[in-house]
């Protein structure tokens, strides 16, 4: 499928980093490990960009993490994006043994780990949560400074934690509603954030998931009330949905992730006139 993304003119491929979902009626369902297919990826593929959307810190020892982006970085040429992320389905949390408490400050501290580790190379860190004592990144990420990061989330204690420092922010579809007017007022609202932080607004870029369904879709549970809200996907022929996407780059989105219903690899072709109608444009 991702050899596929990338012949039909996708610029991207992303895979979401999570363990399980549990549904109400009690049934599961779950991905594979994120960092694993990650590898896979970047060993057949050439061109496109690889990245979790978004990893987890609380899935792993922040050195660890880091290791991961800098082998994955090296392993595909530089094309790994780093996204980061607290985490949010505590049905995964508790099933798997990771703490749920304190997400946001654990994961403050996780990423001065990773990002510090990335850069620079090396930390020495004790803190309440987590330790990184004298911590060397060998062999290191092949761009110097690692590879971009990017936030996966638009609280305000999230974004001023990590806004000085990342390329990019990411909000998913049914965080903002899956149209371009309404993504418009969040991204005016990051780059408000961002400036308070001190960087120029132009220098974070704004990314956003967005529902696509084709024929045979029959909508995405996330096995969460408040990331299952009803939005209207994305549909039409391939120039409707192009017109529609277009709207996105309007309201100043740099990069769309096309989270398509269903996803095969029949949906993906299609994609490739969507595509095609877009650059015509």
């Amino acid at each position: 499928m991702a050899r596929i993304a990338e012949e039909v003119g996708f610029d991207s491929v992303w895979y979401g980093d999570h363990l399980l979902y549990r549904a109400e009626d009690g049934s599961v369902r779950g991905p594979w490990e994120a960092w694993s297919v990650l590898a896979g990826l970047a060993a057949v593929t050439e061109r496109v960009a690889l990245g979790p959307l978004v990893a987890a810190t609380a899935f792993h020892s922040p050195a660890m993490l880091a290791k991961k982006a800098a082998t994955i970085d090296d392993m595909s040429e530089g094309r790994l994006v780093l996204g980061l992320g607290a985490g949010w389905n505590e049905v995964e949390f508790r099933a798997f043994g990771f703490p749920h408490d304190n997400r946001v400050s654990r994961f403050e501290e996780a990423f001065t780990i990773v990002r510090t580790l990335l850069a620079a190379g090396e930390i020495d860190f004790r803190c309440s949560y987590y330790t990184a004592e004298q911590a060397v990144l060998v062999p290191r990420s092949p761009r110097p400074g690692g590879p971009p990061l990017m936030v996966g989330s638009t609280g305000e204690r999230m974004l001023r934690i990590t806004l000085p420092h990342v390329a990019a922010w990411n909000v998913w579809y049914s965080r903002y509603g899956n149209t371009p007017e309404l993504l418009a007022p969040v991204v005016e609202r990051v780059r408000r954030l961002a400036g308070e932080v001190g960087r120029d607004p132009g220098e974070v870029e704004a990314t956003a998931a967005v529902m696509v369904q084709f024929p045979g879709g029959g909508g995405r549970s996330a096995g969460d009330a408040a990331r299952n809200q009803e939005v209207t996907p994305v549909r039409g022929t391939p120039g409707e949905i192009a017109r529609t996407l277009a709207g996105f780059a309007e309201v100043g989105a740099a990069e769309i992730q096309l989270v398509l219903d269903p996803i095969t690899r029949e949906t993906i072709e299609a994609c490739g006139d969507v595509l095609a109608a877009l650059a015509s444009a």
